[in-house]
């Protein structure tokens, strides 16, 4: 009997220490485009004629002085989940350090692919969700509340996969401190919501979109054969075989341009280290250069979003 205690005693063991040692996604936390906007943090791009406002981070983290408490507060709930947290401030930081000389991605012909600052962000500091935080402060007397909404979506596609909100009790306490408590009470459903996607993201792959298109100035297309067989249909065999159960979906396809959407792809690549879309379609074009003697071009915006322009570098 005592052995039998002793082996369910460590079989137990075994199991709360597979547990405690789950993996979890790295998280970056940076105000939301509404609490930006609603503070005028935000600059106005111009992207190929079309104006398009985009949330300043850097200016925020300059100018409002409970941003980088605020933020730490959160990030110290989240911490003690097991999450791993990215320095949003030192990480803008960076980015806006050689934005202007690396705004966007140029081949030699002179084409590109518009990249917002968060885009860049994500590119840059490679996390794997993105939580945006918004806060108000309400006034009652003397004391104040604060109310918050957290919000965590996939840095690859943009999905909203977690929400929360709420009120804090009415206080004379420094707004971080309001908040934390207010977030305290509700960041269990929040972290259950996020390991929900993120679980679910390793046994069927991250989504990514892809899309491969032709230069104008090169003499074959999608539709040319290769070994007997259209390029569109060799480039669809290699996605399959290089997806988590070979799923995609070749949503638009011409003999000069393919988007393939919802393309599972897994968190690591053979050398176990993070995949993304740009890793993704690195492969697919030296796949293209060896087997075919295709040169081309990769292009992404963010983690999740890369095109492959056949025909040049």
């Amino acid at each position: 009997m005592q052995r039998t205690i002793i082996s369910l005693l460590l079989v137990f063991g075994i199991v709360a220490n597979v547990f405690a040692q789950e993996k979890k996604p790295t998280l970056m936390i940076l105000p939301s485009d509404n609490w930006c906007h609603q503070r005028f943090y935000t600059n106005v791009i111009d992207n190929q004629g079309v104006k398009i406002e985009s949330p300043d981070y850097q200016l925020a983290f300059r100018e409002d002085p409970e941003l980088t408490a605020v933020i730490s507060k959160v990030g110290q709930l989240l911490s003690s989940k097991g999450y791993s947290l990215k320095d949003a401030e030192q990480e803008i930081k960076s980015v806006y350090t050689r934005l202007a000389e690396d705004n966007v991605t140029t081949s030699k012909s002179g084409a590109s692919l518009y990249e917002s600052p968060l885009d860049i962000i994500k590119r840059r500091a490679k996390m794997d969700i993105v939580v945006q935080l918004w806060w108000r402060i309400n006034k009652e007397g003397s004391r104040r509340t604060v109310s918050f909404t957290l919000e965590a979506f996939d840095a690859y596609t943009n999905k909203r996969i977690a929400t929360s909100s709420g009120v804090s009790d009415a206080s004379t306490e420094s707004v971080p401190l309001l908040l934390e408590k207010a977030a305290n009470s509700r960041i269990k459903d929040f972290d259950k919501q996020m390991m929900v996607f993120y679980n679910e993201a390793r046994r069927n792959g991250r989504e990514i979109v892809l899309t491969v298109r032709r230069w104008d100035n090169w003499e074959n297309d999608l539709e040319t054969e290769y070994d007997g067989e259209e390029l569109i249909d060799c480039i669809r065999k290699w996605i399959r075989k290089n997806t988590v159960g070979g799923a995609y979906n070749l949503t638009d396809a011409t003999e000069n341009m393919a988007t393939f959407e919802q393309v599972r792809i897994p968190l690591l690549d053979a050398d176990g280290d993070g995949l993304d879309a740009r890793g993704f379609a690195t492969s697919l074009r030296k796949y293209l250069s060896k087997e075919y003697g295709i040169t081309s071009k990769v292009m992404t915006r963010g983690l999740g979003e890369a095109t492959i322009v056949l025909g040049e570098k």
